[in-house]
């Protein structure tokens, strides 16, 4: 489903019948789902569901799991497992680009402490010549 440009995906705006009808499933197929830690809809005040473009994803991604024959249980942990995966690569894109600031401030650290050729040390005295 195409999404308007600038909709917020984590908005929950659609009521649980529109959102069953946009899932393709039964209103009580959401509840189940619910009831059983799959989903989490928002609540508003006097306690209706809502549902964000980010449940239908999951939602979706429940009908996909259990139509390759998994039973509730089985997604429930496939779905903890995606969001450890996602918290796992964020946690090492952070520690990849943490590494890469500390080598590149070692390595600014190195240039300021590098002598310039000109400044080097030479040998005083002039020509040296080995007795042979």
């Amino acid at each position: 489903m195409a999404v308007e440009q600038g909709r917020d995906r984590a908005r929950a705006v659609f009521v649980i019948s529109i959102a069953a009808e946009l899932a393709g499933m039964h209103p009580q197929t959401l509840r189940i789902y619910e009831r059983r830690g799959l989903l989490d809809p928002a609540r508003t005040v006097g306690n209706s569901r809502r549902y964000s473009e980010h449940d239908l994803d999951r939602l979706r991604r429940i009908q996909e799991l259990t139509g390759e024959g998994l039973n509730l249980a089985g997604v429930k942990r496939v779905l903890e497992l995606e969001e450890e995966v996602v918290r796992l690569r964020a946690e090492l894109e952070q520690a990849a680009l943490d590494a890469r600031t500390a080598v590149e401030r070692t390595h600014r650290r190195y240039r300021r402490d590098l002598v310039p050729l000109s400044q080097a040390v030479e040998v005083f005295g002039g020509d040296r010549r080995v007795a042979g």
